[in-house]
């Protein structure tokens, strides 16, 4: 059966694109007494080399750098070692890595100005263990990005913590071949973020309490694309922050209650996650068209429409009963009465008609989940509720193997 309602006044444009952590340290410098010594150890660093922070607070004033192969920074513990930059007056992050063979481990990195740790241009990435955190809970002001490789090959993120940060918690751009996996991200903007990268894949991860959970994005004007991505066995539940993200940056438009965003990206499995209690929609799919781009900004050969996104055996409870934003709200009204809810997934109703036969938007093998059609391209003049027509199935993507020294 297929519910229609016709809503002139339900226009919907998809968006595309914390608490304070308690700790126990040894010591704390109250100045910065430590930083010269840690950026001595940073400069003359060689392949090789363990660099090893002890327990403590150790307050710093400018950004770390990193540009040697084959090292690796370990703490005490992500309670423990505490890298301060709250006093930060120099440097747009905390630390920045430009190296492969690199690993990082058992630290946390605190109220920068910018992002808390950059890892760019590297191959064989092992983050492990890290905390990002802006003590002072979701604000505007707070640093971009967490954890954030970019432009990296060949990527482990596990076991770290992301808090509140006004992007994304723990992100991936721009990479190749990366597994993210037992990490939790709250009060974040975007809690989890796979954005125009290669074959990942995404598990037994927990986003809660951010704006939206986990996203996967394909952004334009990028160096590389990105598609192949699988999202399974997470928790993902109660994302309904509300968006303190700097205007003008494509996640400041999520709405809060998102639990798994995918805009403009193709060939993205959701399966055996535990999907719950996000207000707006437990899955969104969206295309560039909802995301406030025009045609001028994006290069020529951008995909815009989202292919192939494949949802199967996941558990959804809840959402879906307080959407952000009066647009929503009309729509939800209109589609379920005041006391409804809108279906687990939301979609914006955009095809590529050329593919159409050949490449379907959404498949899903999912007992009782419906999908919201918001009717996009047509001004949202006809939005439905059905889900006879989603049911198919496609071929499973392959298991992510870490290469090289990552290999298991």
């Amino acid at each position: 059966m297929i519910r229609r309602v016709s809503i002139a006044a339900a226009i919907i444009l998809l968006s595309a694109c914390g608490q304070e952590s308690q700790t126990e340290n040894s010591t704390d410098t109250g100045d910065t007494a430590y930083q010269e010594t840690l950026m001595t150890e940073l400069l003359d660093a060689q392949a090789g080399d363990v660099i090893t922070i002890p327990e403590g607070t150790f307050n710093f004033d400018r950004s770390l750098s990193l540009t040697v192969d084959g090292v690796t920074i370990r703490g005490a513990g992500m309670d423990k070692t505490i890298l301060s930059f709250k006093n930060q007056i120099a440097g747009a992050e905390g630390l920045l890595v430009t190296a492969s063979d690199f690993i990082i481990e058992d630290l946390a990195i605190e109220d920068t100005i910018g992002d808390a740790l950059k890892i760019t241009e590297g191959e064989n990435i092992i983050i492990r263990r890290i905390r990002t955190e802006w003590t002072g809970g979701p604000k505007t002001s707070n640093g971009a990005y967490g954890i954030y490789p970019v432009q990296t090959k060949n990527v482990l993120m596990e076991g770290n913590v992301a808090i509140a940060a006004a992007d994304a918690g723990l992100y991936i751009g721009q990479s190749q071949n990366v597994v993210v996996r037992n990490n939790r991200a709250e009060f974040n903007v975007a809690g989890i973020e796979i954005e125009n990268t290669f074959d990942a894949d995404v598990y037994d991860n927990v986003a809660t309490n951010n704006t939206g959970g986990i996203l996967v994005f394909n952004m334009p004007n990028l160096k590389q694309p990105g598609a192949r991505t699988r999202v399974f066995n997470n928790e993902v539940y109660e994302n309904n922050t509300r968006n303190f993200g700097h205007e003008g940056t494509p996640v400041a438009s999520i709405p809060a209650g998102s639990g798994v965003v995918v805009n403009s990206n193709d060939d993205v499995e959701i399966f055996n996650n535990n999907i719950r209690d996000n207000k707006t929609a437990n899955v969104i799919i969206s295309s560039l068209f909802s995301a406030g781009y025009n045609d001028a900004s994006t290069q020529d050969d951008f995909d815009p429409y989202p292919e192939r996104i494949f949802i199967y055996d996941n558990t959804f409870e809840g959402g879906g009963n307080n959407p952000d934003g009066l647009e929503l709200q009309a729509l939800k009204i209109a589609l379920t009465g005041p006391l409804g809810k809108l279906p687990d997934v939301l979609w914006d109703g955009y095809v590529n008609e050329a593919r159409a036969d050949q490449s379907p938007v959404l498949c899903i093998q999912n007992e009782g989940v419906e999908v919201v059609n918001v009717d996009g391209p047509n001004g949202n003049k006809d939005p439905r509720i059905s889900g006879e027509e989603y049911d198919c199935a496609l071929e499973k993507l392959p298991v992510i193997a870490l290469t090289g020294p990552l290999a298991e």
